[in-house]
């Protein structure tokens, strides 16, 4: 356990050694990237768990001294020099909004796609900046020609906003919906690939699946589940519902093997609220449907994407400030610390009698994401016990079987809240929650 004063300790070291003042809440990328080169030598794993580095990183946030925050899944914070950043661009918009933001601050967007192709490991002329998955994907939902009769498979552990823009269609256009139920969480390779492909026919168009399922952290194999499903109809089209996995777990979106992948900048990258990136496959793009149109639709020019009238021209170039400060961690030391902070806790409360885990510990199939329950607890009732005891804020989770709640930490969490936690879910095993 980290004691107050050997995080205080730890704190000022890291602060000391960078040349800052330990008062100073002003932490930038590039003086995480210092503190990152002092430990090139040290292995992920190892920086994963050097307390010091850590410390640092959790100056550079503005988070609540007064309240532990593990639901980082839905909306992540933003280091604080983004956050200042996305103001100044702001109060600079507002001198003549017309003139700095379409003719200023709008010429920054295809440096900006050119960064992102790069940490997303593909072409910037297959990439959109976009406001969020649900609108990246529903670019991809609504814009794939389909006639009634035709064939969608997904699971019931999706996004609800991916579900119900499916089921509009079903209602609209005569399409249909087939369904996986998933049995979670799993380590079995062959079931996750099997339960999606058995479901292919010849009418089959569409796989949709989700990346990183959102309720319980569970990690699928995309690119295995793509490649089994076009083995039995090569005609299908994959889309890849990655919200929860950029900047998060590595990898590239070509080496998925889908056709269509969305996700939100906003939860892991810890970019501006309302900021999300669309991928669509090269050879794809001329016939996907833009969501609102433009002058010419059925362009091969991924930016057709990209006509929203009005937009956030403040929060899209703040982009770049957060992924230089996710660069200066680096992908793998930033995923190596993720997955530790998640077995750090589950290791140590998994056998308390009377707790159960919703979600694999092996790396393949999580990193920061867990799901938590107590026999007799209902979701609802721990999380609340949580909050009102501890100060320890989470999420219910009551969905397609999945039951729990769902427990996530981010870069800037300290192992002594994840401490007050598991004395917490300690507590409610023993005593209860009333």
């Amino acid at each position: 356990m980290v004691s107050r004063r050997s995080f205080l300790k730890h704190s000022s070291v890291a602060l000391a050694a960078l040349g800052l003042p330990a008062w100073s809440g002003r932490i930038t990328a590039n003086r995480v990237a210092a503190a990152t080169y002092a430990r090139r030598l040290m292995s992920p794993a190892e920086v994963a768990r050097d307390e010091s580095y850590w410390a640092l990183i959790r100056q550079a946030f503005t988070v609540s001294p007064t309240l532990i925050n593990l639901n980082n899944g839905g909306v992540s914070p933003q280091p604080k020099h983004v956050q200042e950043m996305q103001y100044k661009y702001i109060q600079w918009s507002n001198e003549a909004p017309t003139y700095y933001m379409w003719r200023t601050l709008d010429m920054g967007r295809e440096p900006l796609r050119q960064r992102l192709a790069e940490l997303a490991g593909c072409s910037p002329e297959e990439l959109a900046i976009c406001r969020n998955a649900t609108e990246a994907l529903a670019i991809c939902i609504n814009g794939i020609d389909l006639n009634a009769g035709d064939e969608v498979i997904l699971s019931r552990q999706d996004y609800p906003n991916m579900i119900n823009m499916w089921k509009q269609r079903e209602l609209r256009e005569g399409i249909r919906l087939v369904w996986v139920n998933l049995e979670l969480p799993s380590e079995d390779e062959s079931y996750l690939v099997r339960s999606y492909a058995e479901k292919v026919t010849e009418r089959t168009k569409v796989v949709h699946i989700t990346h990183l399922i959102n309720w319980n952290g569970q990690i699928l194999p995309v690119r295995a589940i793509a490649d089994a499903v076009r083995k039995r109809n090569p005609q299908v089209q994959v889309i890849s519902d990655s919200a929860h996995a950029f900047a998060h777990i590595r990898f590239r979106i070509p080496d998925l093997g889908c056709d269509y992948w969305g996700t939100s900048l906003h939860k892991w990258l810890c970019a501006p609220f309302g900021t999300g990136l669309l991928w669509v496959k090269k050879e794809r793009i001329a016939s996907l449907w833009p969501l609102m149109a433009n002058t010419d639709p059925r362009s091969d020019d991924v930016r057709k994407f990209e006509a929203q009238g009005t937009r956030s021209f403040p929060a899209e170039q703040a982009i770049g400030y957060a992924l230089d400060f996710h660069l200066a961690i680096g992908s793998e030391v930033k995923e190596a610390r993720l997955r530790y902070l998640k077995d750090y806790w589950c290791q140590r409360v998994k056998e308390i009698p009377g707790i159960r885990l919703h979600t694999s510990l092996h790396p393949q199939y999580s990193c920061a994401l867990a799901g938590v329950s107590i026999d007799g607890i209902k979701p609802t009732d721990l999380d609340a016990f949580l909050f009102n005891k501890y100060k320890i804020h989470t999420v219910a989770i009551e969905w397609e079987n999945i039951h729990c709640v769902r427990i996530t930490p981010h870069v800037y969490t300290q192992l002594y809240e994840l401490d007050k936690l598991i004395a917490a879910l300690k507590d409610a095993a023993q005593h209860g929650v009333r």
